[in-house]
């Protein structure tokens, strides 16, 4: 119960994000990005990346004319699967670029998460007190605070 507790407070901390397209506006720098990628950077990143790319993540460092540079954190494939980087740097031409989307909080989510978080919490921690007040067998322990008297009893 307590490790399902913890990963409901860690679930709740993440925060639920969204990708939504980026209308034609400048990038700001530092705005994590989900770029997909066409054909032609398929066949041109594949060397360089890897091949069956289907988008990439991570964080935009710089910005020209022709191309993105960015900070790459995911690649997500065609078939599926991912791949996790560590922030290293790729050049991603403008003409290789299907879609461009921008992570952004969800606050709807983020709050449903949160409620429901927050609700296993309470659920586990009245759980753990209901076993420390009732005990094992589910009756309530007896006090500590009585007290006793012993009375020898010398022979007769």
């Amino acid at each position: 119960m307590k490790r399902l507790a913890v990963g409901a407070m860690l679930l709740g901390t993440m925060g639920c994000y969204t990708l939504q397209p980026v209308a034609n506006q400048p990038l700001p720098l530092g705005t994590y990005l989900s770029v997909s990628i066409n054909d032609a950077g398929r066949v041109a990143l594949g060397g360089s990346i890897g091949p069956e790319i289907s988008s990439l993540e991570g964080r935009l460092v710089q910005v020209d004319s022709a191309e993105y540079v960015m900070a790459l954190t995911q690649i997500n494939l065609l078939r599926g699967g991912q791949q996790v980087w560590a922030g290293e740097r790729a050049r991603v031409r403008k003409d290789f670029v299907s879609s461009i989307s921008e992570r952004k909080l969800s606050r709807s989510r983020t709050a449903v998460v949160s409620a429901v978080t927050l609700g296993i919490v309470v659920y586990v921690f009245r759980q753990g007190l209901n076993g420390i007040l009732l005990g094992d067998s589910g009756k309530p322990v007896p006090s500590d605070t009585g007290s006793s008297t012993r009375i020898p009893r010398f022979g007769r």
